[in-house]
């Protein structure tokens, strides 16, 4: 029993196992979560970030457990690591604009979210490339997601910087 519940938790309740681009869909799922607990169910900021990090710390624990007889350390079925990382830029976001934003304006970022993250989840630029290639433990597997969801944010606060330089 414990290992289906260990297997639903990293596979996101068996999206992972879809065959073709599993971790785009789990990109994909958490955006319609984060969007449901923060525009439909209007869940505070408070709540989710513990949700969040229990979902972080508990990754570690399940993720260990799932790879352990693995031959390979980065199944693509695991996409818990895609939730984590794809939360991070969206999380920022939302409680930057706290009272600001219309529902509109939060899907379009959630869908500039979305393309950046799968982008350097993808390409995997350094230090992303850093923890897959040399971390061949449940460490490697969510902090490589942890790192693209960090590029996101700094790729759009640079966006940000730049076009305030340009278009005021």
């Amino acid at each position: 029993m414990i290992k289906i519940l260990n297997s639903l938790f990293v596979t996101i309740f068996g999206l992972g196992k879809l065959p073709k681009v599993p971790g785009t869909f789990g990109s994909l799922a958490t955006v319609i979560i984060l969007y449901a607990c923060f525009h439909s169910f209007d869940l505070s900021s408070n709540i989710i970030l513990l949700g969040l990090i229990i979902i972080f710390i508990l990754s570690f624990v399940t993720v260990s457990i799932h790879i352990k007889d693995n031959k390979n350390k980065d199944p693509k079925e695991i996409i818990i690591d895609e939730f984590i990382g794809q939360s991070i830029p969206i999380y920022l976001y939302e409680i930057s604009h706290e009272t600001e934003k219309s529902s509109n304006e939060a899907l379009i970022f959630y869908g500039i979210c979305f393309v950046l993250f799968r982008f350097f989840d993808i390409v995997k630029p350094f230090p992303v490339s850093y923890f897959d290639k040399n971390f061949k433990n449940s460490f490697g597997v969510i902090m490589d997601d942890v790192i693209a969801g960090f590029y996101v944010v700094l790729t759009l606060i640079c966006f940000m910087v730049l076009s305030s330089f340009f278009f005021i």
